[in-house]
């Protein structure tokens, strides 16, 4: 059997090619090829979500079926992205059963990613995909779109630190809530990162 590639989530990022798209980017563990997957933007937000530890008011699809899975002693194992047709990448999800037993299902690679991110397993490729379908990003392609990241980052820090300057850690709190319950994630980010800074 072809020995599995491990991969972890390098950039989640909107797509410049898909209107309403994300680009997650999948890199290889122990080498520099990425797999660049074009995924809807409610998995993408599943998995922002998790990865920026933020706790919505009502649980999401993906964690009413972890929640699930726990309550009958089943464990997903590993996520693995197994094939790759006509561009559509193909994955499963590897989960061991209250008995031990071992059970394949198949999933969209975007909700296996995010309940990978969950369930804190690994997530695997073989040989083939990434030769067919991964990237090498360059050092200074890199480079480039952490500085443009920044500089606009910080345009709309300069924009928004006046507005939460002026708030109370009380009234940030009582925002945070808000912007979680209206499930406005983007900006629960923001005021959390500003909470923390007043700490």
């Amino acid at each position: 059997m072809e020995e599995k590639i491990k991969l972890e989530i390098s950039g989640l990022s909107y797509s410049q090619t898909q209107t309403g798209a994300y680009a997650l980017v999948l890199s290889e563990t122990n080498g520099n090829r990425s797999l660049p997957i074009i995924i809807g933007s409610f998995e993408a937000q599943a998995i922002a979500i998790e990865l920026e530890d933020m706790k919505p008011s009502r649980p999401l699809t993906h964690d009413v079926f972890k929640n699930f899975a726990a309550a009958f002693g089943i464990m997903l194992e590993e996520v693995v992205i197994y094939n790759l047709l006509e561009g559509v990448f193909y994955a499963k999800l590897i989960c061991i059963g209250p008995n031990g037993e071992k059970t394949e299902i198949d999933a969209r690679t975007s909700d296996a990613i995010a309940l990978a991110v969950r369930f804190k397993c690994p997530v695997y490729t073989f040989e083939f995909i990434l030769k067919n379908a991964g990237v090498i990003i360059d050092e200074d392609a890199e480079i480039r779109s952490s500085s443009e990241e920044e500089a606009t980052e910080s345009e709309m820090a300069e924009i928004k630190e006046d507005l939460m300057a002026s708030k109370t850690v009380e009234q940030l709190e009582e925002m945070l809530r808000d912007a979680l319950e209206n499930e406005n994630y983007e900006l629960a980010s923001r005021l959390r990162d500003e909470l923390n800074s007043r700490k």
